[in-house]
């Protein structure tokens, strides 16, 4: 039997809402399933204390080490992170970092298929270069390297030769050209900034939105949508992102209302463009494959697509019941994982 172990910095996994679901999935595909933290992981003796679910509760018990680790999270501390190192080197993980917003983009850029649905962007090291960049394209973004839910995240729109409208999570003020510049370099001096040009993505009410695409690889560890579904942003804002005031809403309805008759060409081009982008993606890492990434991507006036980001351990929003065929999905990958390693083992 397949003995799946749930990586986690919480102790308690009645605080990790999927820990549930996926125990309930594991018993019903055949599957052991404990959850562990780095701290209870004995390297020496190669065993690990962690918890099973019976009969409404967590228990205790010692397990050898799984044959695959979902790993749901960071490590907090560095012990933790050496165990986890450690057990990442000898174990199969079914989850691995994209890497940074650059580097996404540049893999993205030199592997071809894919690169007209990038938004010109470039790290910002220089912030003459910033200058540059708005009188090429008049409005722009400033965005952390690393940033996520929109934190740090600065609009800037050119009105004039001297004056510039600058939203700060959502205070807007307008700047001088040297105070521009100078808030430019105390925020690169904090920390790394791509700058890009400003994508308007709008609906017919004038909110701005985009579209998550959530995909898992599933027991054949082959790519298959788990969700797609747009995501509003509150009117006035830049911004779509449900952790700044943004909403979500069915897709096949909202479809509807923005694309009238063209609704169903729509979808059909959002899910061959989930698939194709993720089989894709995949080939641009050597050594790695993703077992699920969260797709962020607009759709101008032209009905252009754009590409915004790619995530990795997205999560579905509350609208949308997803945490079983969520947990199925993951299940049956670790599972096909844990056999693939097996075989190519032995």
């Amino acid at each position: 039997m397949t003995l799946i172990g749930m990586l986690h910095h919480r102790k308690d996994p009645r605080k990790v809402k999927k820990a549930y679901a996926y125990s309930v999935v594991a018993k019903a595909e055949g599957v052991e399933f404990f959850y562990f933290t780095p701290a209870k992981v004995d390297i020496v003796n190669q065993t690990i204390i962690g918890k099973y679910y019976e009969n409404g509760v967590w228990i205790d018990k010692k397990y050898p080490f799984p044959d695959v680790i979902y790993n749901a999270s960071y490590p907090l501390t560095e012990k933790g992170e050496r165990t986890v190192d450690y057990l990442s080197k000898r174990i199969p993980f079914t989850c691995h970092s994209v890497g940074d917003k650059w580097g996404v983009y540049k893999r993205i850029k030199r592997g071809k298929d894919f690169r007209q649905y990038l938004i010109p962007t470039l790290v910002l090291t220089d912030v003459e270069k910033l200058l540059e960049i708005i009188d090429l394209y008049s409005k722009v973004v400033m965005k952390p390297l690393s940033g996520h839910q929109g934190s740090g995240i600065l609009f800037i729109e050119k009105e004039d030769n001297q004056n510039f409208k600058v939203n700060n999570a959502g205070q807007i003020s307008i700047y001088k050209k040297q105070e521009l510049l100078d808030l430019a370099l105390l925020k690169i001096q904090e920390q790394e900034y791509l700058v890009q040009k400003f994508i308007s993505c709008q609906i017919k009410s004038g909110h701005v939105y985009d579209f998550r695409l959530h995909v898992q690889k599933n027991g054949e560890g082959k790519w298959v949508i788990t969700s797609i579904y747009p995501r509003i942003g509150a009117l006035g804002s830049n911004t779509s992102n449900l952790g700044s005031g943004g909403y979500t809403a069915f897709l096949d309805d909202f479809l509807r209302k923005e694309f009238k008759d063209d609704w169903f060409n729509v979808k059909r081009t959002l899910e061959h463009f989930s698939l194709s982008f993720s089989n894709h993606f995949d080939t641009l890492y050597d050594g790695v494959s993703f077992d699920e990434l969260g797709i962020d991507i607009g759709i101008d006036e032209n009905q252009r697509i754009w590409l915004f980001e790619v995530n990795w351990r997205p999560g579905p929003p509350i609208i949308y019941n997803c945490e079983l065929d969520f947990a199925i999905n993951m299940i049956q990958y670790a599972k096909h994982l844990a056999t693939t390693n097996k075989n190519f083992s032995s």
